[in-house]
């Protein structure tokens, strides 16, 4: 399995950041995509990245953070990006549900990112929260020009096959599973499997057997159990279909990338 989304470099696992990787490799977790939300968190997931062969590194600003956003930021996660253990640009999108940065800032550094991904031929994690119309209107000024995933993606059929269209996947996490989650899980299956990735968001959203606790890698097998079922297929179809869609996103190619360090 790939877990296309985590954030293992925040201080929730200062105390077994080791041990929660070796339990999510015991799992079957082949891949974690670690994502940075500003330029220090990024280079904390590169130098994960560095120090892990499971971890691979996702750089960028996310939108809370839009108003603490200088040139130098923009520049430092240019130059680590071109780092070989950097697959993606992220996590940059836009939230609208939290009063943390004006919409136009945040549209201008989503917009910046997106340029960089580009010019680098990176792929982009997105977060949208109460702001799809904007995202959806600038992604397709970008259709053709970038593609990545919209993670934790939570909202209707309609809305996906608007994300497919232009070129994008979704990721889905644990909350799939909570009993709030009933709808959602009737629409997953219309939906095709070939773009559907799984994430934790680590160590946000546990399943539901852990809410209240600390999410992580390891349980990204819950994530498999709840899809499988809503596709009544087995949970090996799963874990086989979306690590391809993540291998095909953020071009993993085998499992030796280099151990570059920035």
């Amino acid at each position: 399995m790939i877990d296309s989304h985590a954030h293992l470099f925040m201080s929730e696992f200062d105390a077994d950041r080791p041990e929660v990787i070796s339990r999510a490799v015991e799992a079957g977790v082949e891949r974690i995509i670690c994502a940075g939300v500003d330029a220090s968190s990024s280079q904390e997931v590169v130098l994960l990245a560095g120090s892990y062969e499971t971890i691979l590194a996702s750089v960028g600003i996310h939108p809370e953070n839009a108003c603490q956003v200088g040139e130098k930021d923009l520049k430092l996660i240019a130059r680590m990006a071109i780092g070989s253990r950097v697959v993606a640009i992220g996590e940059i999108g836009l939230d609208y549900y939290r009063d943390f940065a004006p919409p136009e800032l945040q549209r201008n550094l989503f917009e910046a990112q997106l340029e960089l991904a580009q010019q680098l031929k990176l792929p982009v994690v997105i977060h949208c929260r109460r702001a799809e119309e904007d995202l959806l209107d600038i992604l397709s000024n970008w259709q053709g020009k970038v593609s990545g995933v919209i993670h934790c993606f939570s909202s209707d059929i309609e809305l996906a096959w608007r994300y497919f269209d232009l070129g994008f996947c979704i990721s889905l996490g644990a909350y799939v599973g909570y009993p709030s989650s009933n709808s959602l899980r009737e629409n997953i299956v219309k939906l095709p499997l070939d773009r559907i990735l799984l994430e934790t968001d680590s160590p946000y959203l546990p399943p539901q057997s852990y809410r209240g606790q600390r999410n992580e890698p390891a349980y990204l097998i819950e994530v498999a159990g709840v899809v499988a079922r809503c596709y009544n297929i087995p949970i090996e179809k799963i874990a086989e279909e979306t690590s391809r869609n993540a291998a095909l996103v953020f071009g993993l190619k085998s499992k030796g990338r280099g151990a570059q360090v920035i």
